[in-house]
């Protein structure tokens, strides 16, 4: 049995997983749905370890306490990983997840480093800084399911890390209020000068013609990331296809709604997908998600394109 307390069997561990990633995963678990046993199982263990780091990141309490616990997390990662008992219900699951599917482990130590970014920088000054978050919180999640997915071809990892980046910029022009009530900022404050955007009237909730202008540009950022990671569909192993597709279907998802309000995503904050709208992509899914291949492109009800050349959190 993989490092875990002894009370605690590999399927206990599973059994316990799955009930996090169902209770909490409301994009996530929906895709992991379509999956064999054996890879919905390790998607799940993948995800109730992300969940916890989250947590701790997220969690009232003092900043040095929370990097205190992170620190902690990152430690017992190490030891479990190296074969030594560590206490809790993650840990056998996790591990026999992390060995089966040859997961680097360095993709779970940057995720906890961007957890630690958040304990730190409240503000991104530039695209560039922003990317380097959205790698570590989220690109980090997308190159460690491609491990279980499957794949052979090299250029998945990349396209992998961009899929990750798409959801997590999604995630951050959903949240925008949700974050803002934290301290934090993840608009890049250069593309805000840009657009001549007042933070008074983001603290009020104004919806400006400049914020719609900036929410839109970033949308369209957004957009440009999942084209380019389109091609990943086809590079998988062909039992996860139609839960890679239904996920980036239900982010894109997200992304409509935004811009179906006008890139109005303070009055009131953007709604998540209904589980009616989540059900009915799962039955696209199974029924034939490549008829439905376009649902996926730029091009389809997109905002303005980021333009140029690109710098190439949230468990969901």
């Amino acid at each position: 049995m993989p490092a875990g307390t002894p009370e605690i069997s590999l399927a206990e561990s599973n059994r316990h997983c799955v009930q996090v990633a169902r209770n909490q995963a409301r994009n996530f678990f929906y895709g992991f749905r379509l999956l064999p046993a054996a890879k919905r199982d390790a998607l799940c263990a993948l995800y109730a370890f992300m969940r916890e780091v989250d947590d701790i990141a997220d969690e009232p309490g003092s900043i040095e306490e929370k990097r205190r616990r992170l620190a902690q997390r990152r430690a017992e990662m190490d030891r479990a990983l190296g074969g030594q008992t560590v206490e809790g219900p993650v840990w056998p699951a996790f591990c026999h997840t992390m060995k089966r599917y040859s997961i680097p482990q360095q993709y779970l130590h940057d995720l906890i480093s961007g957890a630690e970014m958040d304990q730190s920088i409240f503000a991104y000054e530039s695209f560039a800084q922003l990317h380097e978050y959205c790698y570590r919180v989220a690109g980090t999640v997308g190159l460690a399911c491609l491990h279980v997915f499957g794949f052979r071809d090299p250029q998945a990892p990349e396209l992998a890390k961009s899929m990750g980046i798409a959801f997590q910029l999604t995630n951050i022009l959903r949240d925008v209020t949700a974050d803002l009530a934290m301290g934090r900022i993840y608009l890049p404050q250069e593309d805000l000068r840009k657009f001549g955007c007042r933070m008074e009237d983001l603290q009020e909730g104004r919806v400006t013609k400049e914020w719609r202008e900036v929410i839109e540009f970033e949308a369209g950022r957004a957009r440009q990331y999942y084209g380019d990671a389109l091609p990943l569909l086809k590079l998988i192993e062909p039992d996860s296809r139609a839960a890679l597709w239904a996920l980036a279907r239900i982010y894109l998802g997200v992304l409509k709604l935004i811009e179906a309000r006008n890139y109005d995503v303070f009055n009131p904050p953007v709604p998540r997908l209904s589980s009616a709208a989540k059900l009915w992509i799962l039955v696209r899914a199974r029924m034939g998600w490549r008829g439905d291949m376009n649902a996926l492109r730029i091009g389809d009800r997109g905002g303005r394109r980021a333009g140029g050349p690109l710098v190439g959190r949230r468990a969901g």
